[in-house]
């Protein structure tokens, strides 16, 4: 009887050490992206396809380029903000490569916002959201003022950014 339990308390003690794999799922909610859905100026209810877009982010020398197929789709882009700063700026370039200089257009939107950084889980770390800041969420400028402003209008639509799964910010073009 003695053995047996001792027996038993062993296996109890070496079993109990045993933990699940650290393996974070793909369905984990992670640090999610800004989503922007592009919309024809001339209809705002009506979503608008963009082609031959670049994002650069500041301080980078190359861009993600979007044309049609690599978009969320066809009028929404992701990009990430920054996990260690409260600011990020991004060029956005229309015609980007395109022969005829006259109709390549950029303009630059810096983005205020703050960060919440939250434990998921062991396995897949820490997450951040973000939420736009409620009296400047964004400073909208023109790169090269004489050709003006590509997109004429950037409105919020859903200031908190917690999921890739919403519209935060629609602009009108």
């Amino acid at each position: 009887m003695k053995y047996l339990l001792i027996l038993l308390l062993t296996l109890t003690v070496s079993f109990s050490s045993c933990e699940k794999d650290d393996i974070c799922d793909e369905n984990t909610s992670t640090t999610p992206r800004l989503i922007i859905t592009f919309y024809d100026i001339n209809d705002p209810s009506t979503e608008k396809n963009v082609t031959d877009l670049t994002i650069i982010a500041d301080g980078m020398t190359e861009g993600v380029s979007y044309n049609g197929t690599t978009l969320i789709n066809s009028s929404k882009v992701a990009i990430p903000l920054k996990t260690e700063a409260d600011v990020v700026k991004f060029k956005f370039i229309l015609n980007y490569n395109n022969d005829n200089l006259s109709l390549v257009n950029e303009d630059e939107i810096e983005f205020n916002y703050a960060r919440t950084t939250l434990f998921v889980s062991r396995a897949c770390g820490f997450k951040t959201n973000y939420e736009l800041n409620q009296l400047n969420p964004f400073t909208h400028t023109d790169v090269a003022s004489a050709d003006g402003k590509w997109m004429q209008t950037i409105s919020i639509k859903n200031r908190s950014i917690t999921n890739e799964n919403e519209t935060h910010l629609e602009v009108y073009f």
